[in-house]
């Protein structure tokens, strides 16, 4: 009998505990932006805002080889990627062809509850600040939009 009663006890103290610790854990964790580069490719993520308290994490993606700039989110309830937006960085930076070119890139603090991406090529001296954001034309995929591109300095002479 009294076996019964520790055995109660016990059972009633974990089904508390994991009753709270479902009850109180937060509902989705931040996503924190972080970047890396192997050879001709750099990636770096961030949080992106799809409604009222609705986040997921956007993935920018830099394809040296193509000359591209790539981005696309993960859908949170199918744990896949959406549609990629791209930008052609040799005509967004107006890169001459066969430039030796070496970009940059990180994530920074939000604009409008979307990760702003820094871009910079520093052979031309071009900055660029670009969020991603859903298309809201019915095609599905992602929308990239310049906010700013400017120059740091002058370019490199050649």
């Amino acid at each position: 009998m009294k076996d019964m009663g520790r055995v109660f006890w016990l059972g009633l103290g974990l089904a508390i505990g994991i009753g709270g610790t479902v009850y109180l854990r937060p509902t989705s964790q931040t996503a924190w932006a972080g970047n890396d580069r192997h050879e001709d490719y750099i990636m770096a993520t961030g949080p992106i805002a799809l409604g009222q308290n609705v986040t997921s994490d956007c993935i920018w993606l830099l394809d040296y080889r193509a000359g591209k700039l790539l981005g696309t989110l993960v859908d949170r309830n199918l744990g896949k990627t959406v549609g990629w937006a791209e930008v052609d960085l040799v005509k967004e930076f107006n890169i001459p062809p066969k430039q030796n070119v070496h970009f940059m890139m990180t994530t920074g603090t939000p604009i409008s509850g979307n990760t702003a991406l820094y871009l910079t090529e520093i052979n031309t001296g071009r900055f660029g600040v670009y969020t991603m954001s859903p298309r809201l034309d019915g095609t599905g995929g992602m929308l990239i939009r310049r906010h700013d591109a400017t120059m740091f300095r002058p370019p490199n002479p050649q």
